[in-house]
């Protein structure tokens, strides 16, 4: 044997035996670790009474079991810089028993229209303010601010409208600013759609019961089937939990384990009950007709009449108005301020020459159905496959085979508030998108908003970033891809509708998703302002005058007019 191979020899006897020590030694101490965190983690459980799912716990007070993904620190800042830019002013805390006698009463408030600077008359592009000022049931001003005020100008002969900006100067009077866009005249409708003291109702549930929209899932092996309740926040009991938070998006969703089922039985989901969950007399601060969507008195003239625009005067656009507006109704027919020029698609054939060879995805809740149907019913061409699906819920399909288009519609992931639906089918708005190929014929469509009113913002701002996204991982690999978002709207209020889903949280909402897209290369159809500037009433789902006029906003982003 030479020397190199008795030092080989030597060097591969010697180092089993050193290694063999070493690996019993720190398998020994791993596993004491174990043991320990073990321990620990049981001790805890006991003493939090929490299922522990990693990452990152969030425990509140009450609604202590909401388990999600951390955000990124660049994300992370923005959560907190949209809190703090959708912050509401502080509204007054509710005596106890409550009285009405010092909660802001629109009867006795009034808005005054301020005089044109110089005394001078108005004209087209100027703007026109409002001085409202609002009392108690006593007739008392008020001194806090937090109302939540709607404003608008409009003349129902030319079939004209715009939203109004209202501003809070925290002392129980407020601003709103118009813009003045057309010959004629302008009349001034102010709208009180809660009083100050509900809003600290609706923030008192969403911190403390985001829980109160109370859904459910049926599990089913055999001859055994359990119904148990699920939502995202889920309130600290002894029994345990089934985790179901989505594996890509991060989005956390919880349900009770049935006690003798197994966490993957489960089938479907759907809403079950909607509780109150409100103190005594509260339901005095929700009275339609009383001090929920009621218009308030002017103290003087409740009406301009508006000259043309002198000569000479530029054109007024929204990146320079006040109001910041998108657009206004003119003639029954919406007019964008800037950007794409709304078209008028009056006809099937119109709307059918626009969609030729497209695959128009559309996906949300059941403000994009509405236009899905809309699609189905105007469309003679377009004829919808049955799916078997549930008419609320969806999905579905259309096809019209002669001019290839091809139309889908799904809702949203939960939080969904429906009837029963298979688990196969609740998917999330973000997992979809990285599915779509995309391409300069492939519309994407999306609205996700109604079901998240009863929530803390945190809960939607985390669903949009997860949605952003997506959106954005498509449009770096498919550029030509168009999509669209449908903003949120006002609706018709009732006491149940104020507390699962206020104009209020709309409101809010609404401001977060503009912020959220804003940059991108998307396109907004500006729901909020539409329904708003509109003579017909406020409806979740708009009526049909309201629905042609989007539609004609989404046509015209979808086949813009081609410059020369």
């Amino acid at each position: 044997m030479t020397l190199r191979a008795r030092k080989t020899q030597e060097v591969t006897t010697y180092q089993p035996q050193y290694g063999a020590a070493r690996i019993f030694f720190l398998l020994t101490v791993i596993v004491l670790i174990c043991v320990l965190c073990f321990i620990h983690i049981v001790e805890f459980q006991k003493k939090e009474n929490l299922t522990i799912i990693p990452p990152r716990v969030v425990p509140k007070k009450h609604h202590d079991v909401c388990t999600v993904q951390p955000l990124s620190p660049k994300e992370d800042l923005e959560e907190k810089l949209l809190l703090e830019s959708i912050a509401w002013p502080e509204t007054p805390p509710l005596p106890t028993p409550l009285s009405m006698n010092e909660t802001s009463y629109p009867a006795k408030s009034t808005f005054t229209i301020l005089p044109q600077t110089g005394g001078g008359q108005w004209h087209v592009g100027d703007k026109l303010k409002v001085l409202i000022k609002m009392c108690d049931f006593q007739g008392h001003s008020k001194k806090s601010g937090g109302d939540v005020l709607f404003a608008r100008l409009h003349n129902p002969t030319l079939g004209a409208g715009v939203a109004g900006k209202v501003e809070d100067h925290l002392n129980g009077s407020y601003s709103a600013v118009f813009s003045l866009l057309w010959e004629g005249s302008a009349w001034v409708e102010v709208t009180l759609v809660h009083p100050s003291e509900a809003v600290t109702v609706l923030r008192r549930l969403n911190s403390e019961q985001p829980d109160r929209v109370i859904f459910q899932s049926l599990f089913y092996s055999g001859s055994i089937s359990e119904t148990t309740i699920c939502n995202v926040f889920l309130r600290s009991t002894e029994q345990p939990l089934c985790n179901y938070t989505d594996l890509h998006t991060g989005e956390p969703w919880f349900c009770f384990k049935p006690k003798n089922l197994n966490c993957d039985t489960r089938i479907n989901h759907s809403k079950r009950e909607v509780k109150q969950n409100l103190k005594a007399n509260e339901e005095k601060l929700f009275q339609l007709g009383v001090n929920m969507k009621v218009s308030i008195p002017a103290s003087g003239p409740a009406s301009v009449t508006v000259l043309p625009r002198p000569k000479g005067q530029a054109v007024v656009n929204s990146s320079n108005m006040e109001s910041g507006l998108s657009g206004y109704y003119y003639k029954d027919e919406w007019q964008t301020l800037s950007g794409t020029k709304v078209q008028q698609f009056n006809t099937p054939s119109a709307v059918t020459q626009c969609l030729k060879g497209k695959v128009v995805h559309l996906y949300g809740d059941s403000t994009i159905r509405q236009w899905f149907e809309y699609f189905n019913g105007a469309l003679p061409d377009l004829k919808e496959f049955d799916l078997h699906s549930h008419k609320q819920n969806g999905p579905f399909m259309a096809m019209d085979i002669p001019n290839n288009i091809l139309m889908t519609f799904r809702c949203h992931g939960p939080p969904f508030r429906c009837h029963p639906v298979p688990i196969s089918e609740l998917r999330y708005i973000a997992n979809e998108l990285d599915n779509v190929i995309g391409g300069t014929n492939t519309v994407v469509i999306f609205g996700i908003w109604a079901h998240f009113g009863s929530y803390p913002m945190e809960v939607y701002i985390r669903r949009l970033q997860t949605i952003r996204r997506a959106v954005i991982r498509l449009l770096n690999r498919s550029p030509g891809t168009v999509v669209i978002i449908r903003t949120a709207n006002p609706k018709a209020l009732t006491l149940f509708e104020s507390l699962a889903n206020s104009d209020w949280y709309s409101l809010q909402n609404d401001k977060v998703l503009r912020a959220i897209f804003k940059g991108l290369n998307v396109h907004l159809v500006d729901a909020w302002e539409m329904v708003l500037a509109h003579h017909l009433p406020h409806n979740l789902h708009p009526q049909p005058p309201i629905i042609k006029n989007m539609i004609n906003v989404l046509l015209s982003y979808i086949c813009p007019i081609k410059s020369d």
